[in-house]
């Protein structure tokens, strides 16, 4: 009798331990700001981010409150201020981050319906343009996203140096930063340019395949333009899905609660879960920060390209 209740004395000390532990995060994080990157306009991320957010506050029992960030670049800063407790980051991002010296840790990133975990960096044209290879569009100007952005930009640039083009920005009539993924492929829409890199996962999951669904790219005459009307002439090898990664200073108990919450998602809010990739995820991947060291590398060779450009 005397060790029972010496067991179950114990038991309830370490109950309470882990409870307090708990309350001593919350009380010292009371509310989390969750930052990710447009890759759509703002009330469209807002819509597909928000029931996730949602359904974070109520696991984590503290406010978690979305911040829709202008680039790639005031995420890094943010966590690197500390402001953004957790960041979705695309994979060049997050290497900068880590480059730079900002305390940030992945935990995992997105799983996709085939049970891989990456993307491609595609090079789209419109169909009804003759263009068939990059070799076709010397002289073109060509749109990218985001200095920061992997497949807008870092891995284009990479490819591009593959097939012997060092120097994109005298190879092209033009290069265009545009700002978003969706931008990059409006301006393909538009003819303001010839050729756009952006992400492609499979033909329902990419960028394109969001904006057609929505009906935001239209023909000259007002129709909507279909799957049929772009045209992919080069796609890179696999990248890996950029991480979510935590604030390397918050608590390991609040890391815990955040990792545990984010992969308990598909189960216990699946319609919250399904609506930020429109269905295309089966869940999260459990990834650490070394996961990315290769992105790193990839970062510093273009870096290593613009200094040479430079000077």
């Amino acid at each position: 009798m005397f060790t029972r209740r010496l067991v179950l004395a114990g038991a309830a000390a370490l109950a309470f331990t882990a409870s307090a532990s708990a309350e001593d995060w919350k009380a010292k994080y009371p509310e989390l700001t969750f930052a990710v990157v447009p890759a759509e306009n703002a009330s469209g991320v807002t819509e597909r981010w928000a029931p996730f957010v949602s359904y974070l506050s109520k696991e984590l029992g503290v406010k978690v409150t979305l911040r829709i960030a202008n680039d790639y670049a005031a995420v890094i800063e943010g966590q690197r201020a500390g402001n953004i407790h957790i960041a979705s980051y695309g994979s060049a991002s997050f290497a900068r981050a880590r480059l730079t010296g900002v305390k940030t840790d992945a935990f995992a990133n997105d799983i996709n319906a085939d049970g891989s975990t990456g993307y491609y960096s595609v090079f789209f044209v419109k169909a009804s343009n003759a263009y068939k290879k990059v070799d076709d569009l010397k002289g073109k100007n060509l749109g990218l996203v985001d200095p920061n952005s992997t497949s807008g930009n870092n891995v284009p640039r990479f490819e591009l140096d593959k097939m012997g083009i060092h120097d994109a920005d005298g190879y092209f009539g033009k290069v265009v930063f545009t700002g978003s993924h969706e931008n990059a492929m409006l301006a393909l829409a538009q003819g303001t340019v010839d050729v756009a890199a952006n992400q492609w996962t499979s033909d329902d999951d990419s960028t394109l395949a969001q904006m057609l669904t929505k009906g935001m790219l239209k023909n000259a005459d007002g129709s909507a333009m279909k799957k049929d009307d772009f045209r992919i002439i080069h796609k890179s090898a696999p990248i890996i899905n950029g991480p979510y990664a935590y604030n390397s200073d918050l608590p390991e108990d609040a890391k815990a609660a955040i990792a545990k919450a984010f992969f308990d998602a598909p189960a216990k809010d699946k319609a919250a879960f399904d609506r930020l990739s429109d269905g295309q995820k089966k869940g999260f991947h459990p990834a650490t920060t070394k996961d990315w060291d290769g992105t790193i590398e990839l970062i510093k060779f273009v870096d290593a390209l613009r200094k040479k450009k430079a000077s």
